[in-house]
């Protein structure tokens, strides 16, 4: 024969420290994980949908395409929001990246960015 016997008699035998070491690593694992990605997303996803269900008129807000809107009108998912003046839009508000609190004008970044220097 090729296979000894004492070979063969522990090529298939599992002890339970070894099984109870693997599920531990494994719950380890698990944890970790958990942890470091699942648990901070869905903290991420739950302040967001708080923001966007506190959206009100008058609201300054960013959209998904990074367009800048106040909103005057709120009707369930749908909102009215004027992006010029005089230039009014219906978005999703599914669609809101962020409330903002003020928008600075383009130019006094610019100002800024060269004073800087």
């Amino acid at each position: 024969m090729l296979i000894t016997e004492a070979f063969a008699n522990t090529a298939g035998s599992l002890d339970s420290q070894s099984v109870m070491a693997t599920v531990i690593q494994l719950g380890l694992i698990f944890l970790i994980f958990y942890l470091l990605l699942i648990r901070p997303q869905q903290k991420k996803m739950k302040e967001h949908t708080n923001m966007l269900e506190a959206i009100k008129i008058g609201d300054k807000i960013i959209t998904g395409g990074g367009i800048y809107a106040k909103v005057l009108k709120v009707n369930g998912l749908e909102l009215t929001v004027e992006i010029s003046s005089g230039v009014e839009v219906v978005v999703n508000r599914m669609s809101v990246r962020e409330v903002v609190a003020e928008v600075a004008p383009i130019k006094s970044i610019a100002k800024t960015k060269k004073s800087k220097k």
